[in-house]
Protein backbone atom coordinates (compact mmCIF):
# COMPACT_ATOMS: atom_id res chain seq x y z
CA UNK A 1 0.00 0.00 0.00
CA UNK A 2 2.44 2.36 1.10
CA UNK A 3 4.27 1.60 -2.53
CA UNK A 4 1.28 2.14 -4.26
CA UNK A 5 0.34 5.71 -2.35
CA UNK A 6 3.92 7.04 -3.08
CA UNK A 7 3.90 6.05 -6.90
CA UNK A 8 0.37 7.97 -7.16
CA UNK A 9 1.88 11.03 -5.70
CA UNK A 10 4.87 10.94 -7.76
CA UNK A 11 2.58 11.35 -10.47
CA UNK A 12 0.09 14.29 -8.79
CA UNK A 13 3.65 15.77 -8.24
CA UNK A 14 4.35 15.73 -12.08
CA UNK A 15 1.85 18.12 -12.36
CA UNK A 16 0.07 15.85 -15.16
CA UNK A 17 -3.43 15.86 -13.65
CA UNK A 18 -3.90 19.60 -12.96
CA UNK A 19 -4.31 20.24 -16.86
CA UNK A 20 -7.60 20.46 -17.53
CA UNK A 21 -7.49 18.82 -21.34
CA UNK A 22 -6.23 16.05 -19.60
CA UNK A 23 -9.06 15.77 -17.05
CA UNK A 24 -11.80 16.14 -19.03
CA UNK A 25 -9.65 13.11 -21.91
CA UNK A 26 -9.86 11.10 -18.42
CA UNK A 27 -13.52 11.81 -17.87
CA UNK A 28 -14.48 11.55 -21.65
CA UNK A 29 -12.59 7.80 -21.53
CA UNK A 30 -14.51 6.89 -17.94
CA UNK A 31 -18.06 7.77 -19.99
CA UNK A 32 -17.45 5.45 -23.35
CA UNK A 33 -15.50 2.78 -21.41
CA UNK A 34 -18.48 2.60 -19.05
CA UNK A 35 -21.01 2.33 -22.08
CA UNK A 36 -19.04 -0.46 -23.70
CA UNK A 37 -18.96 -1.94 -19.87
CA UNK A 38 -22.79 -1.67 -19.70
CA UNK A 39 -23.37 -5.84 -20.46
CA UNK A 40 -20.69 -6.83 -17.84
CA UNK A 41 -21.59 -4.55 -15.07
CA UNK A 42 -25.42 -5.51 -15.66
CA UNK A 43 -24.32 -9.55 -14.97
CA UNK A 44 -22.38 -8.27 -12.10
CA UNK A 45 -24.90 -6.79 -10.75
CA UNK A 46 -27.44 -9.26 -11.33
CA UNK A 47 -25.06 -11.99 -9.66
CA UNK A 48 -24.49 -9.67 -6.48
CA UNK A 49 -27.74 -8.74 -5.43
CA UNK A 50 -30.15 -9.60 -8.34
CA UNK A 51 -30.76 -6.37 -9.31
CA UNK A 52 -32.77 -6.03 -12.83
CA UNK A 53 -31.51 -4.44 -15.98
CA UNK A 54 -33.98 -1.55 -15.51
CA UNK A 55 -33.65 -0.82 -12.33
CA UNK A 56 -29.59 -1.47 -12.91
CA UNK A 57 -29.49 1.42 -15.86
CA UNK A 58 -31.75 3.98 -13.04
CA UNK A 59 -29.99 3.89 -10.66
CA UNK A 60 -26.42 2.42 -11.19
CA UNK A 61 -25.06 3.06 -14.97
CA UNK A 62 -27.28 5.77 -16.03
CA UNK A 63 -26.84 7.47 -12.97
CA UNK A 64 -23.65 7.36 -13.44
CA UNK A 65 -23.61 8.76 -17.01
CA UNK A 66 -25.72 11.58 -16.03
CA UNK A 67 -22.86 12.65 -13.80
CA UNK A 68 -20.01 12.38 -15.85
CA UNK A 69 -21.97 14.18 -18.50
CA UNK A 70 -22.50 17.50 -16.16
CA UNK A 71 -18.73 17.05 -15.10
CA UNK A 72 -17.53 17.31 -18.37
CA UNK A 73 -20.24 19.83 -19.31
CA UNK A 74 -18.85 22.33 -16.85
CA UNK A 75 -15.54 21.52 -15.89
CA UNK A 76 -13.64 24.11 -17.63
CA UNK A 77 -15.83 26.52 -16.11
CA UNK A 78 -15.01 24.97 -12.53
CA UNK A 79 -11.55 25.07 -13.00
CA UNK A 80 -11.15 28.96 -13.83
CA UNK A 81 -9.65 31.39 -10.68
CA UNK A 82 -12.47 33.52 -9.78
CA UNK A 83 -11.80 37.34 -9.23
CA UNK A 84 -11.80 38.85 -5.96
CA UNK A 85 -12.69 42.45 -5.33
CA UNK A 86 -9.49 43.91 -3.52
CA UNK A 87 -9.83 46.75 -0.75
CA UNK A 88 -9.12 49.88 -0.92
CA UNK A 89 -6.44 48.90 1.76
CA UNK A 90 -4.66 46.71 -0.15
CA UNK A 91 -4.44 49.32 -2.98
CA UNK A 92 -2.22 48.33 -5.76
CA UNK A 93 -3.14 44.58 -6.06
CA UNK A 94 -5.55 41.48 -7.32
CA UNK A 95 -7.06 38.91 -5.68
CA UNK A 96 -8.68 35.74 -6.80
CA UNK A 97 -9.48 32.14 -6.32
CA UNK A 98 -7.37 29.43 -7.45
CA UNK A 99 -8.87 26.03 -7.41
CA UNK A 100 -6.01 23.34 -6.89
CA UNK A 101 -6.39 19.52 -6.41
CA UNK A 102 -5.74 18.39 -2.97
CA UNK A 103 -3.70 15.28 -4.74
CA UNK A 104 -4.17 11.62 -3.93
CA UNK A 105 -7.54 10.85 -2.77
CA UNK A 106 -8.83 7.44 -1.28
CA UNK A 107 -12.58 6.15 -2.42
CA UNK A 108 -13.83 4.11 0.08
CA UNK A 109 -17.56 2.71 -1.41
CA UNK A 110 -20.17 0.49 -0.05
CA UNK A 111 -21.89 -2.61 -1.81
CA UNK A 112 -25.57 -1.65 -1.83
CA UNK A 113 -24.83 0.55 -5.00
CA UNK A 114 -21.20 -0.50 -6.00
CA UNK A 115 -21.14 1.22 -9.18
CA UNK A 116 -23.05 4.53 -8.34
CA UNK A 117 -21.09 5.28 -4.94
CA UNK A 118 -17.80 4.43 -6.18
CA UNK A 119 -17.68 5.90 -9.64
CA UNK A 120 -19.33 9.22 -8.87
CA UNK A 121 -17.24 9.95 -6.45
CA UNK A 122 -14.33 9.17 -8.54
CA UNK A 123 -15.92 11.42 -11.56
CA UNK A 124 -15.65 14.06 -8.98
CA UNK A 125 -12.14 13.34 -8.00
CA UNK A 126 -11.08 13.09 -11.63
CA UNK A 127 -12.90 16.28 -12.51
CA UNK A 128 -10.81 18.01 -9.55
CA UNK A 129 -7.42 16.44 -10.74
CA UNK A 130 -7.23 13.80 -8.28
CA UNK A 131 -5.58 11.02 -8.63
CA UNK A 132 -7.53 7.93 -6.64
CA UNK A 133 -7.39 4.90 -4.64
CA UNK A 134 -10.42 3.23 -5.48
CA UNK A 135 -11.35 0.55 -2.72
CA UNK A 136 -14.80 -1.54 -3.73
CA UNK A 137 -16.90 -3.27 -0.87
CA UNK A 138 -16.19 -7.06 -0.43
CA UNK A 139 -19.69 -7.89 -0.12
CA UNK A 140 -20.15 -7.63 -3.73
CA UNK A 141 -17.01 -9.16 -5.25
CA UNK A 142 -18.68 -9.27 -8.84
CA UNK A 143 -19.00 -5.97 -9.53
CA UNK A 144 -16.15 -4.75 -7.50
CA UNK A 145 -13.61 -7.62 -10.03
CA UNK A 146 -15.69 -5.29 -12.67
CA UNK A 147 -14.64 -2.29 -11.66
CA UNK A 148 -11.09 -3.07 -11.01
CA UNK A 149 -11.06 -4.60 -14.26
CA UNK A 150 -12.41 -1.63 -16.14
CA UNK A 151 -10.48 1.37 -14.27
CA UNK A 152 -7.60 -0.88 -15.28
CA UNK A 153 -8.08 -0.76 -18.93
CA UNK A 154 -8.45 2.91 -19.04
CA UNK A 155 -5.75 4.35 -16.61
CA UNK A 156 -2.61 3.36 -15.31
CA UNK A 157 -2.26 2.67 -11.65
CA UNK A 158 -0.14 5.47 -10.72
CA UNK A 159 -3.41 7.78 -11.50
CA UNK A 160 -6.37 5.08 -11.11
CA UNK A 161 -6.23 2.05 -9.53
CA UNK A 162 -8.42 -0.28 -7.37
CA UNK A 163 -7.46 -2.27 -4.15
CA UNK A 164 -9.91 -5.22 -3.74
CA UNK A 165 -10.10 -6.88 -0.52
CA UNK A 166 -11.83 -6.82 2.63
CA UNK A 167 -11.24 -4.96 6.10
CA UNK A 168 -7.30 -6.10 6.06
CA UNK A 169 -7.22 -4.09 3.11
CA UNK A 170 -9.20 -1.19 4.67
CA UNK A 171 -6.66 -1.04 7.41
CA UNK A 172 -3.96 -1.33 5.54
CA UNK A 173 -4.95 1.79 3.30
CA UNK A 174 -5.81 3.74 6.24
CA UNK A 175 -2.64 3.63 7.75
CA UNK A 176 -1.47 5.69 4.92
CA UNK A 177 -1.68 9.15 4.38
CA UNK A 178 -4.10 10.70 1.67
CA UNK A 179 -4.67 14.16 0.65
CA UNK A 180 -8.53 13.48 0.94
CA UNK A 181 -10.44 10.09 2.07
CA UNK A 182 -14.05 9.70 0.57
CA UNK A 183 -16.11 7.01 2.40
CA UNK A 184 -19.46 5.94 2.32
CA UNK A 185 -21.14 3.12 4.17
CA UNK A 186 -21.93 2.60 8.12
CA UNK A 187 -21.44 4.97 10.57
CA UNK A 188 -19.53 2.51 12.60
CA UNK A 189 -16.92 1.78 10.15
CA UNK A 190 -16.83 5.76 9.53
CA UNK A 191 -15.95 6.26 12.76
CA UNK A 192 -13.35 4.26 12.46
CA UNK A 193 -12.19 5.94 8.81
CA UNK A 194 -11.91 9.18 10.39
CA UNK A 195 -10.72 8.07 13.59
CA UNK A 196 -7.40 6.56 11.10
CA UNK A 197 -7.88 10.11 9.45
CA UNK A 198 -7.45 12.10 12.12
CA UNK A 199 -3.74 11.20 12.83
CA UNK A 200 -2.70 12.22 9.19
CA UNK A 201 -5.00 15.68 9.86
CA UNK A 202 -6.34 14.38 6.34
CA UNK A 203 -9.91 15.74 5.99
CA UNK A 204 -12.73 13.72 5.31
CA UNK A 205 -16.00 13.20 3.43
CA UNK A 206 -18.19 10.89 4.92
CA UNK A 207 -22.05 9.62 3.32
CA UNK A 208 -23.44 7.20 6.19
CA UNK A 209 -26.99 6.97 6.94
CA UNK A 210 -29.48 6.77 9.73
CA UNK A 211 -33.37 6.18 10.14
CA UNK A 212 -34.87 8.57 7.43
CA UNK A 213 -38.64 9.48 8.56
CA UNK A 214 -41.25 9.71 6.07
CA UNK A 215 -43.93 12.61 7.66
CA UNK A 216 -47.76 11.68 6.55
CA UNK A 217 -50.42 14.60 7.45
CA UNK A 218 -53.82 14.56 6.83
CA UNK A 219 -53.78 16.67 3.87
CA UNK A 220 -51.79 14.21 2.00
CA UNK A 221 -53.10 12.49 -1.68
CA UNK A 222 -52.77 8.58 0.28
CA UNK A 223 -52.96 7.32 -2.80
CA UNK A 224 -49.76 9.40 -4.62
CA UNK A 225 -47.93 8.64 -1.45
CA UNK A 226 -48.37 5.17 -1.05
CA UNK A 227 -46.69 4.84 -4.85
CA UNK A 228 -43.99 6.60 -4.06
CA UNK A 229 -42.80 5.21 -0.91
CA UNK A 230 -43.51 2.02 -2.05
CA UNK A 231 -41.36 2.83 -5.03
CA UNK A 232 -38.84 4.39 -2.02
CA UNK A 233 -38.43 0.81 0.02
CA UNK A 234 -38.93 -2.02 -2.79
CA UNK A 235 -35.77 -0.06 -4.95
CA UNK A 236 -33.56 -1.88 -4.32
CA UNK A 237 -35.04 -4.55 -1.69
CA UNK A 238 -34.67 -0.95 0.56
CA UNK A 239 -31.18 -0.93 0.83
CA UNK A 240 -30.70 2.58 0.36
CA UNK A 241 -29.01 4.93 2.56
CA UNK A 242 -31.93 7.38 1.81
CA UNK A 243 -34.83 4.78 2.15
CA UNK A 244 -37.79 5.46 4.02
CA UNK A 245 -37.14 4.31 7.23
CA UNK A 246 -40.14 4.45 9.06
CA UNK A 247 -43.45 5.91 8.31
CA UNK A 248 -44.93 8.49 10.69
CA UNK A 249 -48.69 8.96 9.65
CA UNK A 250 -51.24 11.06 10.89
CA UNK A 251 -53.40 8.60 12.94
CA UNK A 252 -56.34 9.47 10.90
CA UNK A 253 -54.88 8.44 7.72
CA UNK A 254 -53.41 5.45 8.90
CA UNK A 255 -56.00 3.09 7.53
CA UNK A 256 -56.45 4.61 3.81
CA UNK A 257 -52.76 4.22 3.39
CA UNK A 258 -52.68 0.92 4.39
CA UNK A 259 -55.09 -0.14 2.13
CA UNK A 260 -53.02 2.13 -0.23
CA UNK A 261 -50.02 0.69 0.52
CA UNK A 262 -50.92 -2.87 0.13
CA UNK A 263 -52.38 -2.09 -3.28
CA UNK A 264 -49.15 -0.51 -4.93
CA UNK A 265 -47.24 -2.97 -3.25
CA UNK A 266 -49.41 -6.11 -5.13
CA UNK A 267 -49.15 -3.55 -8.35
CA UNK A 268 -45.58 -3.28 -8.48
CA UNK A 269 -44.73 -6.88 -7.70
CA UNK A 270 -47.40 -9.08 -8.09
CA UNK A 271 -49.26 -11.39 -5.54
CA UNK A 272 -45.92 -13.34 -4.68
CA UNK A 273 -43.00 -10.96 -4.25
CA UNK A 274 -40.95 -13.39 -3.18
CA UNK A 275 -41.63 -15.06 -6.53
CA UNK A 276 -40.39 -11.69 -8.82
CA UNK A 277 -37.34 -11.96 -10.30
CA UNK A 278 -37.29 -7.98 -11.52
CA UNK A 279 -37.01 -7.61 -7.38
CA UNK A 280 -33.78 -7.40 -5.56
CA UNK A 281 -32.27 -9.77 -2.86
CA UNK A 282 -30.89 -8.80 0.25
CA UNK A 283 -26.92 -8.93 -0.23
CA UNK A 284 -26.26 -11.79 2.11
CA UNK A 285 -27.27 -14.21 4.51
CA UNK A 286 -26.14 -12.31 7.67
CA UNK A 287 -28.07 -9.42 6.70
CA UNK A 288 -30.96 -11.76 6.00
CA UNK A 289 -31.67 -12.85 9.35
CA UNK A 290 -30.95 -9.72 11.22
CA UNK A 291 -33.80 -7.97 8.57
CA UNK A 292 -35.97 -11.02 9.80
CA UNK A 293 -34.93 -10.44 13.30
CA UNK A 294 -35.68 -6.87 13.25
CA UNK A 295 -39.73 -7.42 12.68
CA UNK A 296 -39.79 -9.24 15.95
CA UNK A 297 -42.82 -7.18 18.81
CA UNK A 298 -44.27 -6.07 16.08
CA UNK A 299 -47.32 -7.00 13.72
CA UNK A 300 -46.74 -7.10 10.16
CA UNK A 301 -49.95 -6.44 8.24
CA UNK A 302 -48.26 -6.85 4.91
CA UNK A 303 -45.72 -8.76 4.07
CA UNK A 304 -43.33 -10.51 6.33
CA UNK A 305 -42.30 -13.74 4.88
CA UNK A 306 -38.67 -14.11 3.44
CA UNK A 307 -37.12 -16.68 1.48
CA UNK A 308 -33.97 -17.67 3.00
CA UNK A 309 -32.99 -19.42 -0.12
CA UNK A 310 -33.41 -16.76 -2.65
CA UNK A 311 -32.50 -13.55 0.17
CA UNK A 312 -35.41 -12.31 -0.52
CA UNK A 313 -37.79 -11.00 2.04
CA UNK A 314 -41.54 -9.85 1.29
CA UNK A 315 -42.02 -5.39 1.51
CA UNK A 316 -43.62 -5.19 4.99
CA UNK A 317 -45.78 -2.91 6.36
CA UNK A 318 -45.07 -3.17 10.88
CA UNK A 319 -47.83 -2.03 12.73
CA UNK A 320 -48.11 -2.44 16.76
CA UNK A 321 -44.83 -0.08 16.66
CA UNK A 322 -42.61 1.75 19.49
CA UNK A 323 -39.77 3.43 19.82
CA UNK A 324 -38.32 0.87 21.51
CA UNK A 325 -39.32 -1.68 18.84
CA UNK A 326 -36.06 -3.37 17.62
CA UNK A 327 -37.05 -2.17 13.97
CA UNK A 328 -36.52 1.60 15.65
CA UNK A 329 -33.36 0.86 17.38
CA UNK A 330 -31.32 0.58 13.84
CA UNK A 331 -31.16 1.79 10.49
CA UNK A 332 -33.45 -0.86 8.58
CA UNK A 333 -31.70 -1.45 5.14
CA UNK A 334 -34.52 -3.50 4.02
CA UNK A 335 -38.03 -3.87 2.47
CA UNK A 336 -39.22 -3.06 6.19
CA UNK A 337 -41.41 -0.44 6.68
CA UNK A 338 -42.21 0.69 10.72
CA UNK A 339 -45.53 2.60 11.23
CA UNK A 340 -46.52 5.00 14.09
CA UNK A 341 -48.94 7.67 14.15
CA UNK A 342 -49.05 11.42 15.44
CA UNK A 343 -52.17 13.51 15.61
CA UNK A 344 -50.40 17.08 16.39
CA UNK A 345 -47.14 18.80 14.31
CA UNK A 346 -45.32 19.67 17.57
CA UNK A 347 -45.29 15.58 18.46
CA UNK A 348 -43.55 15.42 14.93
CA UNK A 349 -41.13 17.66 15.74
CA UNK A 350 -40.41 16.64 18.95
CA UNK A 351 -39.93 12.45 17.75
CA UNK A 352 -37.57 13.52 14.92
CA UNK A 353 -35.71 16.11 17.35
CA UNK A 354 -34.93 14.16 19.70
CA UNK A 355 -33.29 11.75 17.49
CA UNK A 356 -29.96 11.42 15.69
CA UNK A 357 -30.15 13.86 12.27
CA UNK A 358 -30.73 11.65 9.22
CA UNK A 359 -29.62 11.37 5.87
CA UNK A 360 -32.99 12.28 4.48
CA UNK A 361 -36.54 13.21 5.42
CA UNK A 362 -39.69 13.18 3.32
CA UNK A 363 -42.94 15.01 3.82
CA UNK A 364 -45.87 14.03 2.22
CA UNK A 365 -48.44 16.89 2.29
CA UNK A 366 -51.03 19.99 0.57
CA UNK A 367 -50.25 21.99 3.54
CA UNK A 368 -47.81 24.81 2.70
CA UNK A 369 -47.76 25.80 6.43
CA UNK A 370 -46.73 22.18 7.20
CA UNK A 371 -43.81 21.79 3.96
CA UNK A 372 -42.19 25.20 5.22
CA UNK A 373 -42.00 23.75 9.28
CA UNK A 374 -40.64 20.46 7.80
CA UNK A 375 -38.06 22.58 5.44
CA UNK A 376 -37.09 25.26 8.32
CA UNK A 377 -37.58 23.13 11.57
CA UNK A 378 -36.02 19.72 10.82
CA UNK A 379 -32.42 19.02 10.27
CA UNK A 380 -31.23 16.36 8.00
CA UNK A 381 -29.21 16.00 5.02
CA UNK A 382 -31.30 16.43 2.41
CA UNK A 383 -35.05 14.94 1.02
CA UNK A 384 -38.17 15.63 -0.66
CA UNK A 385 -41.89 17.18 -0.50
CA UNK A 386 -44.29 14.76 -1.55
CA UNK A 387 -41.55 11.52 -3.02
CA UNK A 388 -38.86 9.62 -1.76
CA UNK A 389 -35.60 9.09 -2.81
CA UNK A 390 -35.28 10.97 -6.01
CA UNK A 391 -33.15 14.31 -4.99
CA UNK A 392 -30.56 12.33 -5.76
CA UNK A 393 -30.74 12.35 -8.96
CA UNK A 394 -30.80 15.67 -9.62
CA UNK A 395 -26.77 16.49 -9.58
CA UNK A 396 -27.51 20.07 -9.11
CA UNK A 397 -28.34 19.46 -5.57
CA UNK A 398 -25.82 18.73 -3.11
CA UNK A 399 -26.18 15.29 -1.01
CA UNK A 400 -24.58 14.75 2.25
CA UNK A 401 -25.75 14.01 5.86
CA UNK A 402 -25.48 16.12 8.90
CA UNK A 403 -24.55 15.36 12.60
CA UNK A 404 -24.57 11.71 12.79
CA UNK A 405 -25.63 10.85 8.92
CA UNK A 406 -22.61 12.14 8.04
CA UNK A 407 -19.93 15.37 7.01
CA UNK A 408 -19.46 17.02 3.34
CA UNK A 409 -21.71 16.65 0.18
CA UNK A 410 -20.97 16.02 -3.63
CA UNK A 411 -22.94 15.98 -6.80
CA UNK A 412 -22.56 18.15 -9.59
CA UNK A 413 -20.55 20.97 -8.51
CA UNK A 414 -20.56 20.22 -5.06
CA UNK A 415 -18.38 16.93 -5.48
CA UNK A 416 -16.00 19.28 -7.70
CA UNK A 417 -16.20 21.72 -4.56
CA UNK A 418 -15.45 18.86 -2.30
CA UNK A 419 -12.00 16.91 -3.66
CA UNK A 420 -10.56 21.05 -4.78
CA UNK A 421 -8.80 22.92 -2.71
CA UNK A 422 -9.84 26.81 -2.84
CA UNK A 423 -5.93 28.45 -2.88
CA UNK A 424 -6.22 32.28 -2.40
CA UNK A 425 -3.71 34.74 -4.12
CA UNK A 426 -3.00 38.38 -3.98
CA UNK A 427 -0.61 40.02 -6.67
CA UNK A 428 0.40 42.96 -5.29
CA UNK A 429 1.76 46.12 -7.91
CA UNK A 430 5.13 47.25 -7.06
CA UNK A 431 4.96 50.72 -8.52
CA UNK A 432 3.44 52.22 -5.01
CA UNK A 433 3.62 51.02 -1.69
CA UNK A 434 1.68 52.66 1.12
CA UNK A 435 3.62 53.25 4.16
CA UNK A 436 1.18 53.18 6.99
CA UNK A 437 1.21 49.58 7.28
CA UNK A 438 5.37 49.79 8.63
CA UNK A 439 7.11 50.80 11.30
CA UNK A 440 7.28 53.14 12.70
CA UNK A 441 3.36 53.54 13.32
CA UNK A 442 2.78 57.34 13.91
CA UNK A 443 -0.84 58.90 14.74
CA UNK A 444 -1.35 60.10 11.01
CA UNK A 445 -0.89 56.59 10.02
CA UNK A 446 -3.29 55.36 12.31
CA UNK A 447 -6.23 57.75 10.96
CA UNK A 448 -5.65 56.38 7.73
CA UNK A 449 -6.15 52.83 9.12
CA UNK A 450 -9.33 54.03 10.66
CA UNK A 451 -10.42 55.43 7.44
CA UNK A 452 -9.40 52.08 5.31
CA UNK A 453 -10.55 48.99 7.97
CA UNK A 454 -13.74 50.47 9.02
Amino acid sequence: MKALVEKQRQFFLSHTTRDVKYRLSALKKLKKTIIEWEPRIAEALQKDLGKCGTETYMTEIGMVLAGLSENISHLRRWSRPKKVLAPLAQFPSTCRVQPEPYGVSLILSPWNYPILLCLDPLAAALAAGNCAVVKPSSMSPATSAVIAEMLGSIFPPEYVTTVLGGRKEIGALLEEKFDYIFFTGSPVVGHVVMEAASRHLTPVTLELGGKSPCIVDETANIRVAARRIAFGKILNAGQTCVAPDYLFIHSSRKQEFIEAYTAEVKRMLGEEALKDETFTHIVNEKHFNRLMGLMQGATAILGGKGDPATLRIEPTLLDDVTPDSPCMKEEIFGPILPMLTWDKWEEVERFVLSRPRPLASYLFTTRSANEKRFVNNLSFGGGCVNDTIIHLAVHGLPFGGVGDSGMGSYHGKAGFDTFTHYKSVLTKANWLDLPMRYHPYTSFAEKLLRIFLR
